[in-house]
């Protein structure tokens, strides 16, 4: 349970887009009264120059803004609820502030604040929304399309392929695709957080499975829209599930962090996120998968926290994006790799967005945990995606110790199987399991 720092957690009686503590819901309802595009927050995130993380908190506190430190926090587990009056939030460990969005203004700091040449500013910009990337629309068109092909005699990829060969392998097709069953590691002693809207911890497939959880948007980690239990049971779940179910999960022996970085309709901001992957990256998990994001362009803060990531012997792995358009944030960050999703026969799958891509991994119509009482369930899109490379990544972490940040990137490219398609729809190939 994260403690508050001293003096914080009060009720702000400044206005709220003065502090960090204003809640998703209440920021998008500003975002929406401001007209325009509502990508944006109202607030600002301060990327700092390597090794200036502590002349930015000094120089803030100089220009008199309340400032909240991250390691004020247990374990840096920080929600932004628990801000309090704070108008500045520090995550040192990625070199990252959010700052709110009138606080910037009534303490007069500008973008000049980053020419001087000892400023400890590399760059302020615009804090961004985050959502999961919904697929459920995305099915009912998929239906739709598949009826009205097969009304013309058009061959579609078959989905029903992929359900027959999960019922007779026990296996779906996801993890055939990507070579799992013939892995010999488990992802034993390898820490993997997933960052996303929590996960049903009481879903029976992870009796006995322990998860450390933190949630950094003020609701319980109890996940209540699927998303996250979905993503986790990819990457971490179960070798065998039990009836009739096919195995679904990959790295089925690693530790389990769960992040709740969205809210339970799936929102989130930018600095949520980041406060998620400052708390994976102190964990050092060697592991760290997003599947979410937004159409905005490349943010500096993203960069700067999968760089610091790197440096510490994690990976963060992220999807690329379902609007068929360039890749969005943060999958688009060059410290951040990029996931996108294929269809059985491994054809690009057309919702998949395209442009800044790494690696390819299934996609469509992935079978996975779904919170009870549903149990299990059949969605699509690059987040579906992203959990395959971040299960093959802890299966190759343990298979060899050397095997971490950057390495390990390079070893999940280098061992990718060859697609015969542009690297701006697949990246290097389709992921494979060691």
């Amino acid at each position: 349970m994260a403690k508050k720092p001293i003096g914080s957690g009060t009720t702000p009686t400044t206005p709220p887009r003065a502090t960090v503590s204003c809640g998703t819901e209440k920021l998008l309802l500003d975002a929406l009264e401001r007209g325009g595009s509502c990508l944006e927050t109202g607030r600002f995130l301060i990327s700092y120059r390597d090794g200036h993380v502590e002349a930015g908190i000094q120089a803030l506190k100089a220009q008199h803004f309340r400032v909240a430190d991250a390691r004020d926090f247990t374990d840096q587990a920080v929600s932004l609820e628990d801000a309090g009056d704070a108008e500045a939030m520090v995550f040192p460990e990625i070199g990252v502030a959010l700052i709110g969005g009138d606080a910037i203004e009534q303490h007069g700091m500008s973008v000049l604040d980053t020419l001087a040449a000892d400023s400890p500013v590399d760059i302020i910009e615009p804090e961004y929304f985050a959502f999961s990337e919904n697929s459920e629309y995305l099915r009912g068109f998929l239906r739709a399309a598949t009826t009205i092909a097969r009304d013309l005699g058009v061959e579609l990829d078959a989905q029903e392929g992929a359900s027959e060969l999960e019922a007779a392998l026990r296996l779906t097709w996801g993890l055939s695709r990507c070579k799992v069953p013939q892995s010999r590691w488990s992802g034993s002693g390898i820490k993997v957080a997933v960052l996303d809207t929590g996960m049903d911890l009481g879903h029976t497939d992870f009796a006995g499975r322990e998860f450390v959880t933190r949630s950094f948007v003020g609701e319980a980690v109890q996940d209540m829209n699927g998303h996250g239990t979905h993503c986790i049971g990819t990457a971490c779940g179960p070798q065998s599930p039990g009836d009739t179910t096919p195995r679904y999960g990959i790295a089925y022996e690693a530790q389990i962090l769960v992040g709740k970085v969205l809210t339970n309709s799936g929102s989130s901001t930018g600095a949520g996120v980041l406060a998620g992957l400052n708390w994976a990256i102190t964990n050092r998990c060697e592991v760290i998968s997003m599947s979410l994001g937004s159409q905005s362009p490349v943010q500096a803060a993203y960069t700067h926290a999968g760089a610091a990531a790197l440096r510490n012997g994690c990976l963060v792995i992220a999807a690329a994006g379902n609007a068929a358009m360039q890749t969005g944030a943060p999958a688009n960050s060059p410290t951040v790799m990029s996931v996108a999703s294929l269809d059985p026969n491994l054809s690009p799958s057309n919702f998949s967005n395209h442009g800044k891509i790494d690696i390819a991994a299934p996609g469509r119509d992935v079978f996975s945990s779904w919170p009870r009482p549903t149990r299990h369930k059949s969605i699509s899109g690059t987040s579906m995606a992203a959990p395959h490379v971040a299960g093959c990544a802890a299966l190759w972490a343990q298979s060899d110790a050397s095997l971490r940040g950057r390495k390990l990137w390079e070893q999940l490219v280098a061992s990718a199987k060859p697609l015969p398609l542009p690297d701006t729809q697949v990246g290097i190939g389709l992921v494979q399991a060691p």
